[in-house]
């Protein structure tokens, strides 16, 4: 475990004509693992923290958080917001083996769901299926899971290695990307489980994020403990587009713009 001892720092930043400026900062406790923005207030967001809680924060206020949830009972590794119309749940992936759901709104958790027999890395909802989200874990597995329903929805056996990220593709419900400590990429149709739809190999150590373009259906961006950040398209016949060198540590996190098609 690349467990951060210490106080954790949560940096709001803004891009303007002057490059990227820091708009506000929090500090907490101990290591903060995840952030997600929230889908309906422009200034809400959550983060997950080393000591089992997530704490809700507004950068129109200079202090916070406005709400701490402490049910976790080791680290809260993992939170995402909703991104369906319709409804404002989060979901939050633990090192205590367990997911659990948020509403916002509420001062306590919605539901809890077990299953997994290995820490949670990962836990991301689906962009397409409201109330669907999947899971990547130490135990080797992806899982698919419903609110609606307590148990596991399906459970895919992706790698022989712990998988330390997945995302779903923004224009395929059934397509999803796991990237695991045995460095590589896997691609899965939820419709057929039994083999993956692609594998990309040229990671040299552990895949720490894998994130799926919004803007391109076959591109998606993986960085790693080899200190790398890789763009793919796995629709072509040599998948690996370039190769960024920029880090000299360990690459834990990247995500995609939204707004600007080249900017991660």
């Amino acid at each position: 475990y690349f467990a951060v001892l210490g106080c954790g720092t949560l940096a709001v930043l803004e891009q303007n004509e002057a490059g990227i400026v820091l708009l506000r900062s929090f500090d907490w406790n101990d290591g903060l693992f995840d952030v997600t923005w929230s889908e309906n207030n422009e200034h809400v967001l959550i983060t997950c923290s080393g000591d089992g809680s997530l704490q809700i924060w507004d950068t129109a206020k200079t202090k916070g958080p406005l709400q701490v949830y402490k049910e976790h009972t080791l680290e809260a590794y993992s939170v995402d917001w909703s991104q369906t119309r319709g409804e404002q749940l989060v979901v939050s992936g633990s090192w205590d083996q367990t997911a659990k759901l948020w509403d916002p709104a509420v001062g306590k958790s919605l539901c809890t769901f077990k299953g997994h027999e290995g820490v949670i890395y990962s836990t991301i909802w689906s962009p397409h299926i409201p109330g669907c989200f999947a899971s990547a874990s130490g135990d080797q597995t992806l899982r698919i899971w419903d609110v609606k329903a307590p148990g596991v929805k399906l459970v895919i056996p992706a790698h022989q290695a712990e998988i330390l990220s997945c995302d779903w593709c923004k224009y395929d419900e059934n397509l999803l990307v796991t990237g695991a400590v045995d460095c590589s990429l896997k691609g899965w149709d939820l419709r057929n489980i039994r083999q993956p739809v692609f594998v990309l190999l040229g990671h040299t150590y552990a895949i720490r994020r894998v994130k799926f373009s919004p803007f391109h259906a076959t591109l998606l961006a993986s960085c790693s403990y080899d200190f790398t950040v890789r763009f793919w398209d796995f629709s072509k016949p040599n998948p690996l587009l370039e190769t960024v060198e920029h880090h000299t540590e360990f690459t834990c996190g990247l995500d995609l713009s939204l707004h600007n098609r080249g900017q991660v």
